[in-house]
């Protein structure tokens, strides 16, 4: 197979994933703000219904991870991406905790959000627009927090060496 039709063949898999999830977000009616939040309303208007969809999702990951990383390589990809960090810092918990309040307050996580672009509302654009900005950001942040640290270990190590 060549480059060409290899990556092709791997855009056209990524195209049916996408089209799955969009379909399965939309039909959960996971799209819909009010569904999640009254999803995560425990004490009010409870909607348990969510929890199916999520429930199908770990369901369906946790039987076919272990037989998808029994291969030796992916199929069409170099190599399996799987986090290799299993601690909880405080990082994990600060963002956790960022991601509940704006789950909460928005309604959408990324998936459904961008699903809900097709909406075109000017509610979603400006929440995707501001989970854009504050995603770089972030990024931007830790970068610049991980070089302060680097700069800061070598000149601990100039001043022990």
């Amino acid at each position: 197979m060549t480059p060409v039709s290899k990556t092709i063949l791997r855009l056209f898999i990524a195209l049916i994933a996408g089209t799955l999830f969009g379909l399965g977000l939309s039909v959960s009616q996971m799209i819909d703000p009010a569904k999640v939040v009254n999803f995560l309303n425990i004490f009010g208007q409870w909607d348990p219904s969510l929890a199916f969809v999520m429930g199908g999702g770990l369901l369906v990951n946790a039987i076919a991870t272990p037989l998808i990383l029994k291969r030796k390589q992916p199929i069409f990809t170099t190599m399996f991406r799987v986090p290799v960090k299993s601690q909880i810092d405080s990082r994990l918990i600060v963002g956790g905790a960022l991601f509940g309040i704006g789950w909460g307050l928005a309604g959408y996580c990324p998936g459904p959000m961008i699903t809900s672009l097709s909406f075109a509302s000017k509610e979603i654009i400006t929440v995707t627009l501001a989970y854009a900005v504050a995603t770089y950001l972030t990024k931007w942040v830790l970068f610049k927090i991980e070089q302060a640290n680097q700069i800061k270990r070598q000149n601990d190590e100039a001043c022990v060496g």
